[in-house]
């Protein structure tokens, strides 16, 4: 009934183009903007009115959206084809928080591994962490894929500015390619007597991290020899698989424990995220936390009007099922931000890139759009045009802080200051050209059609206060709580990743074949046998 609405709502908001929305009502942008700590969230550049906002709620109550959110909070398992509840959210609990699932104490839990990890940072920071050899250690390489390398990258780098010293000098790497070349670039420039590896693995068996593991001990064993005494020096694991750590060799004090119930692409908020907190010291790494249990109260209690994660979801859906715009794009103005779009693509894509219902029945609508994107100045010079020039629809996401560079530290800081302002400046233009089109213009009927702007590209805009650990935790908990919303509105389980792991097995099969180890190509189809001749020889 409500997608029948929404559809006949369509063919009217569908004759009117944005300039014309803006036109009707200078003041939108009060109507359609709302915050939850030091986020902004303007949405008043969307092809919608506030009726279109009412029929989007008719469909969630039809979706039975607060019944899933209290599933979601309980502890339930709403992960159906793995018998898991999701329980990121519980990460973010501050230690006075009561969280009892079954007969397991999870804040307390929790909270043992976040001491776990202070002590191992406290150690890293001090310099008092010693390879085997007595070295101070000053370089830590976190080897993982995935959640185990997106997110913790992600956000090392975009809180650079928020980097703690260290008596140490500590570095963070990351290595996560399977064919070992960020590893290979490592190794020819680090000091095996002063490095330190993280194995991030939830499960511990991802062969592209065992890999890479498995050629960072050679590679220290061949100069620091083949004892115990390296592994425990040189080897920090996380994972969810304890006896696979131990196995593998690494010792239990040098262990820290995620569980089942977090999911890879949801795990920057556990010891996941060491080296996070080795970048911006725990205190940092808790205000990460607490920007992330803000926006989780924020979604459990206000009114669908003025929820942040609830509207941004039911606006994609209004684009993605109604309006038919199948991709979306990315565009933080700000270059700590670089590896945000690629993080939103595997949250989003992972989670609801699904075709099958919880009930095991194909769905009946589009669910997740493409998610693409990049930092916003170098996007202008790349893909722009096809936004505003192009055949697509493409709906975009625009994020930046509101102020930087306003602290003197050891220089002046005024040139920095005003190209930040410049970037503003071309993150509001580009936004207003995308909506407006020829209307944002002085006299476009005097330009010749190729210069001609169309317009009528909904985006929204987020704005933060500034780029700090507290800003960013909640910005990510935002978009973690749209894809859930979607997700119940599609009727799809995003906590499960089913798509990636026949590949895998493929691979497998695959490798033995590459490796002399099964000479046959039966049941390989022409293209795979005939590239596989060209490799072999």
């Amino acid at each position: 009934m409500s997608w029948r609405i929404l559809a006949d709502h369509a063919d009217t908001m569908q004759e009117q183009h944005l300039a014309q929305l803006f036109a009707a009502d200078p003041q939108r942008f009060e109507s359609l903007h709302c915050e939850c700590g030091p986020v902004l969230f303007d949405y008043s550049k969307q092809r919608l009115s506030e009726q279109t906002l009412s029929e989007l709620f008719g469909l969630a109550r039809e979706s039975k959206l607060n019944d899933w959110i209290d599933r979601l909070f309980s502890g339930e398992q709403v992960n159906c084809t793995e018998g898991r509840p999701a329980m990121h959210w519980a990460l973010r609990l501050p230690a006075d928080a009561e969280c009892v699932v079954g007969e397991e104490n999870i804040t307390a839990q929790v909270h043992e591994q976040l001491s776990r990890m202070e002590h191992v940072v406290s150690k890293l920071h001090a310099g008092q962490w010693r390879g085997v050899t007595g070295e101070v250690v000053t370089d830590v390489v976190n080897i993982g894929v995935g959640g185990s390398d997106l997110g913790p990258l992600m956000i090392s780098d975009a809180l650079c500015d928020s980097a703690v010293p260290t008596s140490s000098r500590l570095t963070v790497h990351f290595a996560s390619t399977m064919d070992g070349s960020q590893l290979s670039q490592l190794l020819r420039e680090l000091n095996p007597h002063s490095t330190l590896f993280i194995i991030s693995s939830k499960s511990f068996t991802t062969i592209d991290t065992l890999s890479n593991a498995e050629t960072a001990r050679h590679w220290l064993q061949r100069t620091l020899g083949d004892k115990s005494a390296v592994l425990h020096c040189h080897f920090l694991g996380v994972s969810s698989a304890a006896a696979k750590m131990t196995e593998w060799g690494i010792s239990e004090e040098n262990q820290l424990q995620i569980w089942d119930w977090v999911g890879g692409r949801y795990s920057l908020w556990s010891a996941i995220g060491l080296p996070i907190a080795l970048t911006v010291g725990m205190g940092g790494f808790r205000q990460m936390l607490a920007g992330a249990h803000l926006m989780d109260e924020h979604f459990k209690s206000a009114p669908w009007e003025c929820n942040l994660p609830v509207l941004m979801a039911m606006i994609g859906v209004w684009n993605t099922n109604v309006l038919g715009i199948n991709a979306q794009a990315i565009l933080p103005y700000d270059g700590r931000l670089k590896h945000l779009p690629m993080y939103f693509e595997q949250l989003e894509m992972e989670s609801n890139g699904k075709s099958v219902t919880r009930d095991g029945e194909p769905v009946e609508r589009n669910t997740c759009p493409i998610i693409w994107g990049d930092v916003g100045p170098n996007a202008q010079h790349a893909f722009y045009q096809l936004l505003h020039q192009g055949t697509e629809a493409v709906t975009c996401d625009f994020i930046m802080p509101a102020r930087r560079y306003h602290e003197a530290h050891d220089q002046p800081m005024e040139e920095l200051a005003s190209q930040h302002e410049l970037a503003l400046a071309n993150c509001l233009a580009q936004s207003r050209l995308l909506a407006l089109g020829d209307a944002a213009l002085k006299d476009p009927e005097s330009m010749p059609a190729y210069k001609r702007y169309r317009g009528n590209q909904p985006s929204s805009t987020l704005l933060l206060d500034e780029l700090t650990p507290y800003s960013l935790g909640a910005l990510i908990a935002m978009y973690e709580h749209k894809v859930f919303v979607q997700s119940v509105i599609w009727r799809i389980n995003p906590f499960d990743q089913w798509g990636v792991e026949m590949g895998k097995r493929l691979a497998v099969d695959t490798l033995a074949r590459i490796r002399g180890e099964r000479e046959d190509l039966e049941g390989v189809d022409s293209s795979t046998a005939g590239l596989l001749r060209r490799i072999l020889g």
